[in-house]
């Protein structure tokens, strides 16, 4: 039995909820009478809409109807390039493109609303003077998501009301206001939500996880010190500690301390993770069997590349039980590629987080029997055996180091993270992702505070947080170099630049980074460093505009007794 098979969210309550969540639009919304806020104060409809919002949080990045939406938060930034191009990803590395008919654009948009507009509905049910936990568990949602939108968008829409018929008359509410909003939200939210350790289960909203989106927003907002306080928060709550030793279910295969955090089994407070501070389970549905709250989650196929085209290589294993650990990581379809710069001038040499565990850069031929004559160039690149460009003629078998063809290196097989490797034995195939999505952690948390340290003229403050990764990183290899201060660093190495490339380095495909580059106001000075060409050539279209995203035209035409403005250049 696969120990993610039982969500916390169950079947049922998904149906249930998705009665609440109603529509995709949210100025569409209209909550079915039996689920109207009158209708939901027994407890029973009370804890189903606190449920339900973690069910329709799962969504946003749970959407199979366009397998570039994971690829969109990460091409055209400085960590990633397209590989096997899906569609909806394009304008976000081809900004001249980006408009406000982007399916992207209105997903998100479209998402958080519906979130926020089912956290209002609960508050409204339990009542001002109810339980402050559940009011907490929905406030966090609602910040979390206004945090988002704030982010991408500027300034949006507050409510703070449930709606539940049609708004045609909205206007965007100054992005100060927002911010207030989801300050207070959040502080609610971290006073009165439980510690990690008494939450209903795990994976149920925790005042640490409210305690970090604070930190955030504060940093963002421009209160460092605020953010460092809250971070501090939980760096000291001594409820958290970084994985520093091999753990859990993969321990009889190759793997690292770094690595075993990602290991399908391994991710979860309760499955050995010692710094995981909100781990979203995700619904296991066994031999890709449809239905299920999570719809059916790309991650896999987006990170993972699609090394079963190289003759030779195969994603299917038989006879293999729940408990084997793939060597490629299940089925992938190269939707994008690690960038240039994260490939080979990002880590240093003995960094843990670069060792083949944790990104793969060799392939070994799997097929079962496999042989065969093949032609080498002066490259070292694969062609045919009797191809004029051959410079030699080998024989390869199953086992030895496999042999690219050029063309290989854009989608089929390039280094890639093992984060995201996914792989069930009864659908080998592999439709879906089957792995919790790792939403926060204490490596993120030292990184936030070392940006808090930072921005307070504090560059010593910032390299201690640093260096507490860092000493984890380069453990292995000062041990067997016998230098102690390899990979250490001093105040004068910080920059608000250097902190960006660690994150990169720590939280490479975990962090969202497209939203941490606008958070930060760098997306168009980090995008240029990715020189990458691909099959849609480089980066362009770097202009200040893209610094948020155009508000989606659907909404601005629904919205015909108020004017939404658009975002300037689009």
């Amino acid at each position: 039995m696969k120990t993610n098979k039982i969500h916390i969210i169950s079947l049922l309550m998904a149906f249930t909820l998705m009665a609440i969540s109603c529509s995709e639009d949210f100025l569409d919304e209209k909550p079915m009478s039996s689920y109207a806020p009158e209708t939901l104060s027994d407890e029973a409809g009370i804890e189903a809409a606190l449920k339900g919002l973690h069910y329709n949080f799962g969504t946003i990045w749970t959407w199979a109807g366009r397998q570039g939406w994971t690829a969109v938060w990460h091409e055209g930034t400085d960590v990633a390039s397209p590989g096997g191009i899906e569609g909806v990803e394009i304008p976000f590395f081809k900004y001249e493109e980006l408009n406000a008919e982007n399916a992207a654009v209105s997903r998100m948009w479209e998402r958080c609303y519906l979130i926020i507009n089912n956290a209002n509905t609960a508050l409204k049910a339990i009542g001002e003077d109810g339980d402050p936990e559940k009011i907490a568990e929905a406030l966090f949602f609602r910040g979390y998501c206004y945090n988002i939108l704030a982010t991408l968008y500027g300034d949006v829409p507050l409510l703070i009301e449930p709606t539940s018929s049609a708004r045609t008359d909205l206007v965007r509410t100054p992005i100060e206001q927002v911010n207030g909003q989801i300050i207070e939200d959040l502080k609610y939210a971290a006073t009165n939500l439980p510690t990690i350790e008494n939450a209903v289960n795990e994976s149920r909203a925790n005042k640490h996880m409210a305690q970090q989106c604070l930190g955030e927003v504060y940093l963002r907002v421009g209160e460092p010190a605020l953010a460092e306080a809250a971070l501090t928060d939980v760096i000291t709550s001594g409820l958290f500690s970084l994985v520093e030793q091999r753990y859990g279910i993969a321990l009889g295969v190759n793997g690292d301390y770094f690595s075993d955090m990602f290991k399908f089994g391994n991710q979860r407070r309760s499955q050995g993770n010692t710094e995981a501070i909100w781990t979203f389970e995700l619904e296991y549905n066994k031999g890709g069997i449809s239905g299920g709250f999570t719809e059916a989650p790309q991650q896999r196929r987006n990170w993972v590349p699609a090394y079963h085209n190289v003759p030779g290589m195969t994603y299917v294993y038989e006879g293999v039980g729940d408990d084997f650990v793939h060597p490629y990581g299940g089925r992938g379809n190269g939707r994008m590629r690690p960038s240039d710069w994260v490939k080979y001038q990002l880590y240093e040499d003995g960094d843990i987080r670069n060792s083949e565990n944790n990104i793969t850069r060799t392939f070994y031929y799997n097929q079962p029997g496999y042989s065969a004559t093949i032609g080498v160039d002066a490259k070292g690149y694969r062609v045919a055996a009797d191809s004029p460009q051959a410079v030699k003629v080998i024989e390869v078998q199953e086992g030895d180091t496999a042999v690219l063809a050029a063309s290989d290196t854009l989608e089929v097989a390039f280094p890639y993270t093992r984060k995201w490797d996914s792989f069930d034995p009864t659908d080998q195939w592999g439709w879906t992702n089957i792995k919790d999505f790792p939403m926060m952690r204490l490596g993120e948390t030292y990184l936030l505070r070392a940006e808090a340290r930072f921005k307070q003229d504090n560059p010593g403050g910032a390299a201690d947080d640093i260096n507490v990764l860092r000493d984890r990183a380069f453990k292995m290899a000062r041990q067997e170099s016998g230098n102690a201060d390899l990979g250490k660093v001093s105040s004068s190495d910080i920059t608000m630049d250097f902190i960006l490339d660690e994150r990169a380095r720590e939280l490479f495909a975990e962090e969202n980074r497209r939203i941490t580059l606008m958070r930060t106001g760098t997306l168009i000075e980090r995008a240029r460093l990715n020189t990458d060409s691909s099959i849609k050539g480089t980066i362009s279209g770097l202009d200040p505009r893209i610094l948020l995203l155009p508000i989606p035209l659907s909404e601005i035409q629904r919205n015909k007794d108020a004017v939404l403005e658009q975002n300037p250049g689009y």
